[in-house]
């Protein structure tokens, strides 16, 4: 074991150079994949000179999403204190199910859920679990709405249709989750936005009313804290109100931009959070810890191990259940993913996670302030967003970002809104720094005149 921890760290420091040498690898194109690389598997196994050159060789060529010329996904960098975290987790190798495995283990979990619960605003009785990514935390709130509002059908099952409501520009997951849990895709309600991409609560209630009418039961709002590409922020206070009114579940899916409760200059952004029945939020985000850390909460501990708990003799054998998460989560085994968060949390408190999260808009500003300061670029987001969105020079987004990738100068996507599709930068990464940013815009420009204009004119 000693020695595969030599190979660890000397395999470490040839990713750290990679990161350095080459911030975007090269990408390998798929039909090439197996002839570039040795992924094999044999009936001989390899020594470990062999097996490191032909790791080095991986390392060399995954992309590098902790690098600073990363902007493509909802996440990135690599904060110590948290990769410390999930190291020791996989060395403990503990499964969460139970006091009896996990130990320690499971109060620094509920320690975790207890902090979150308190900074949502949930009172003292509140309850969560970490759940295997955002999708299943939302998948999780639907399940719970549904048996609060009709308790026989973890039994039964579905005996008439029951309607969801969600934004139209929402987490594709909701639909997802509707038709894993056979409720069905046809039964969620898309409700129109506003030109930044917030729910419109007028149409919200008019899609209820229109399905009362029709004798199906509404059951579910989902809102969003940070769409997927504008990263806009759903009113919880004016949604709360409806689902008051109609007696239906609301949940938050803060997966993307959960991590304003941490900031006090930004915590308005979910203001009432506290009205809501349950809220998720993806520490491997905004908070910056590895894959993965979703954790969801809610006010209702009760309808948590009712919808997700089973009797088990062979595994539940001692201690009481709310030591025994695997009362309270989707799957049985579970990894330890709340230690990485905790590591972090532990060492540098609340206020430098509030850091943590404030970087990230101010980096946001200082791309948005750069493309309103240069005529070539058009913008298409707004303040209070860590999703910068533009076009340069009406290249189309999908050619350049792609051209980027292909040719290992920036890693970044593309997105669409209103049948206008630009280039979608996020500043999620807390280790940049504004020359990082900068670099950003120098590195793409200087592509596009090298590389990009001679295309368009040839």
């Amino acid at each position: 074991m000693h020695n595969d921890i030599a190979i660890f760290s000397e395999l470490c420091d040839a990713l750290f150079k990679a990161e350095i040498d080459q911030p975007v690898a090269e990408p390998i194109p798929t039909s090439e994949l197996y002839e570039r690389l040795d992924l094999s598997l044999n009936a001989e196994g390899l020594i470990d000179d062999d097996l490191k050159a032909t790791l080095k060789q991986i390392i060399k060529s995954t992309p590098k999403t902790a690098s600073k010329s990363f902007f493509n996904q909802l996440f990135g960098g690599r904060v110590g204190k948290a990769t410390l975290g999930d190291l020791l987790a996989v060395m403990f190798n503990n499964s969460m199910y139970t006091y009896k495995v996990a130990g320690p283990q499971v109060g620094i979990e509920k320690q975790v859920l207890k902090n979150i619960c308190a900074l949502a605003g949930y009172h003292d009785a509140s309850d969560g679990t970490f759940a295997p990514g955002g999708s299943m935390s939302n998948m999780m709130a639907m399940i719970m709405a549904r048996d609060a509002k009709n308790e026989t059908i973890r039994a039964e099952g579905l005996s008439s249709k029951m309607t969801l409501y969600t934004s139209a520009t929402s987490h594709y997951s909701i639909s997802k989750n509707a038709a894993l849990t056979g409720l069905g895709r046809n039964q969620v309600r898309l409700v129109n936005t506003n030109d930044k991409g917030e729910m419109l609560i007028e149409h919200l209630e008019e899609l209820i009313q229109d399905d009362i009418a029709k004798g199906h039961t509404p059951f579910f709002v989902n809102a969003t804290a940070g769409t997927t590409v504008l990263g806009a922020f759903d009113n919880v206070e004016t949604i709360s109100k409806i689902c008051k009114k109609h007696h239906l579940w609301l949940h938050v899916d803060g997966a993307y931009c959960g991590g304003v409760i941490f900031s006090r200059k930004y915590s308005h952004l979910l203001n009432k959070l506290e009205l809501s029945d349950s809220f998720s939020i993806n520490a491997h985000k905004m908070l910056g810890t590895p894959l993965s850390c979703s954790i969801i909460v809610t006010q209702h501990k009760a309808q948590l191990h009712h919808s997700f708990s089973n009797e088990a003799d062979y595994l539940y054998q001692t201690d009481s259940d709310d030591f025994n998460l695997g009362k309270t989560s989707m799957q049985c085994g579970r990894r330890n993913d709340a230690l990485k968060v905790w590591t972090l949390w532990k060492s540098v408190g609340t206020l430098g996670l509030e850091k943590i999260v404030d970087k990230q808009f101010e980096m946001a500003q200082i791309a948005r302030d750069y493309i309103e300061n240069h005529h070539d670029y058009s913008l298409h987001s707004f303040e209070d967003s860590i999703s910068v969105c533009f076009n340069y020079k009406d290249i189309p987004a999908k050619d350049l970002c792609t051209a980027l990738y292909e040719n290992s100068k920036l890693m970044v996507g593309f997105g669409s809104f209103k049948n206008q599709e630009f280039v979608r930068m996020v500043t999620i990464n807390s280790l940049l720094e504004k020359e990082d940013v900068l670099a950003f815009f120098k590195t793409l420009e200087a592509f596009v005149e090298e590389k990009m204009l001679k295309i368009t004119t040839t």
